[in-house]
């Protein structure tokens, strides 16, 4: 087959010109938008089509019946163009480009018939899945299966799966009644196409979060007594630089809040309000983090180097602690890893990485170590500052397989 090169972009005005007669040469009537909501759709940013040499040979329409529902209209793509990718590209481009409340994403959905195969296998390979049934006629009529993105990585249970023949529709919608069963995938079954239901694990949401305020109170605990102990040093010597004292003050401070924090989450818990749980959750991990745990490893070869007075071995730890932060700062483990990044995060993130280095550095060479104080805590400031402020809810799972077979 002839490859021929094109792109996706956002639609335009412009574009209702060539819309319709694309719409009409590879949709059903019956689901083709009027003119009226295709202009509607294009206004708010709700349609991206497929263009090559000029053309519309592509595009996706999608609708927003409320600010938290989004469902995909149509998707079509023109004939010798198809099996290149762009209705996966469009797919996938429509779902990351969706409007959204701030700290909300909109649940995304689509409705297809159980005949409409192609489709069908282009959203479970999407990050979708059929969650049941819908009639919307007699019962000869076909049926059609209610298909939405996942939000959240969940576990399906590798024992609780079984296949179902398309054209069985008693047995689908039987498969499809507990609220925990879903379609996950379609398939090939004795040269007939078939569905695959699992069942998804229900965890107990009230107890997951219980635990993770529990484990964020712990570690702060622990934090906030190593901060403590390293501070009651700091009081004792006469040659620790004063502003690294006031460092440690300022850590003690921001760790005793991320404490308070966690405390008010569980309160929360407690009142059932998980709706601000993970707000205020992310408050105690970021100022727990840039608060608390980093100035600690920051000061620790400063610390060292009050201690030893010796340049070289300072120098080695300060470098293996500067390349211990940046590779955690680039793990998955990292709080910087769960939100999109810019050019200036990533400059303050390299400021953060080099930071024990030029500390140590400076107090091993009996040098003015406030300068680089100063940078230091207005670097872990605006971090905090931008995760809490400038960012939205925590991200990072967007891009995984939103379910998965537990091991």
């Amino acid at each position: 087959m002839l490859m021929t090169e094109w792109s996706t972009r956002a639609a335009r005005p412009a574009d209702l010109v060539q819309l319709p007669a694309l719409l009409a040469d590879t949709c059903d009537p019956a689901v083709i938008p009027s003119p009226e909501h295709l202009a509607n759709a294009i206004a708010c940013d709700l349609v991206r089509v497929a263009e090559s040499d000029g053309s519309v040979v592509g595009c996706i329409v999608t609708e927003m019946p409320s600010p938290g529902h989004a469902r995909l209209s149509v998707i079509a793509v023109r004939d010798g163009m198809r099996r290149q990718g762009m209705a996966s590209r469009l797919l996938a481009e429509m779902v990351r480009g969706i409007p959204q409340q701030p700290n909300e994403r909109p649940l995304i959905s689509v409705v297809v018939r159980t005949e409409e195969l192609a489709l069908a296998r282009l959203l479970l390979q999407g990050g979708f899945i059929g969650t049941r049934v819908i009639r919307t006629g007699p019962v000869n009529d076909s049926v059609h299966i209610h298909y939405q993105y996942k939000l959240r990585v969940e576990y399906i249970d590798p024992d609780a799966r079984h296949l179902v023949p398309v054209d069985a529709r008693e047995q689908l919608m039987e498969s499809l009644a507990p609220a925990d069963h879903a379609v996950t995938a379609l398939v090939t079954l004795t040269g007939a196409p078939a569905f695959e239901i699992a069942r998804f694990e229900q965890d107990d949401p009230a107890t997951l979060q219980s635990g993770e305020a529990a484990a964020g109170i712990a570690f702060s605990g622990s934090i906030l007594a190593a901060i403590t102990f390293l501070l009651g040093f700091a009081f004792v010597s006469t040659r620790f630089p004063d502003d690294v004292r006031l460092l440690l003050i300022a850590a003690t401070f921001s760790t005793v809040l991320s404490l308070i924090v966690y405390a008010s989450a569980s309160g929360e818990l407690a009142r059932i309000r998980s709706n601000s749980f993970g707000r205020i959750m992310k408050w105690g991990n970021v100022l727990s983090e840039y608060g608390g745990v980093f100035p600690f490893l920051i000061s620790l070869p400063v610390t060292y180097a009050q201690v030893s007075d010796e340049p070289w071995t300072t120098m080695v730890l300060a470098v293996l602690i500067s390349a211990a932060i940046a590779w955690y700062e680039r793990s998955e483990f990292s709080i910087a890893y769960r939100f999109r990044r810019s050019r200036s995060e990533v400059t303050l993130m390299a400021l953060t990485a080099i930071s024990p280095t030029v500390g140590a550095g400076l107090v091993a060479a009996h040098a003015v170590s406030w300068p680089w104080t100063t940078v230091l805590t207005a670097t872990l400031a605006a971090r905090t500052w931008l995760y809490l402020f400038r960012r939205g809810a925590e991200s990072g799972i967007a891009e995984r397989r939103q379910w998965q077979i537990r091991e």
